[in-house]
């Protein structure tokens, strides 16, 4: 087993959800906690793992950019292979760490994929996108994605070619964090309530 694992619900779930953090915010960040204790409860296992840069982080209390690509996957192939059973491994995360899962998916060896705000571009750059990758992925992939996000709203995923193994749960008035303002009459509680709500049903109804 990798250490430095964080993990929630029963060992002998019949699926287990690896998350990767973003580019900013560590595994226990309130978001990610909130998300792993919600998709517990469908009885699904959960498993939060960081990057080296963001370990380092915990270390000696700096700031550091992220770790370059080579690394940030080299990081997921290590723990994607300490878990085992890759037929009962779903994977995916935060933004930058969703994204990351997402080219080890396209590589195969996985049973799903779950990206919470994908960053299909630079926000204000979206004649930049990072998708090339996704319109080949075979593996059942689930983005879940607020329709104010400046990195990919839905105008702008409108226009990609992804794969028809990828289907988008869209937040009504949600931002980056899928957090919706008050004027939308709706919570972050209620976001994240249908974002995990889609997971656990994309888990349970495509990844078995």
């Amino acid at each position: 087993m990798v250490p430095g694992l964080l993990i929630d619900g029963p060992a002998d779930a019949p699926m287990t959800l690896v998350l990767a953090h973003g580019a900013g915010a560590p595994m226990d960040s309130p978001f990610m906690a909130d998300v792993a204790r919600r998709i517990v409860m469908f009885g699904h296992r959960v498993v939060r793992f960081e990057f080296p840069y963001m370990a380092n982080r915990r270390t000696d209390g700096r700031r550091r950019p992220p770790d370059r690509q080579p690394v940030l996957l080299g990081a997921w192939r290590e723990v994607v292979a300490g878990l085992g059973a890759p037929e009962r491994l779903v994977i995916g995360g935060k933004s930058m760490g969703g994204r990351m899962a997402s080219l080890l998916a396209a590589e195969g060896g996985v049973h799903g994929l779950v990206c919470l705000g994908y960053p299909f571009h630079p926000p204000g750059k979206p004649e930049r996108p990072r998708v090339e990758h996704l319109r080949g992925l075979t593996v059942p992939t689930l983005i879940v994605q607020g329709t104010r996000d400046p990195f990919g709203n839905p105008s702008d995923v409108a226009g990609y070619a992804l794969s028809s193994t990828v289907e988008i749960t869209w937040i009504d008035d949600g931002d980056h964090d899928l957090k919706p303002r008050k004027a939308s009459g709706q919570t972050h509680d209620d976001a994240l309530n249908t974002a995990t709500h889609a997971i656990g049903r994309f888990m349970k109804s495509r990844c078995r």
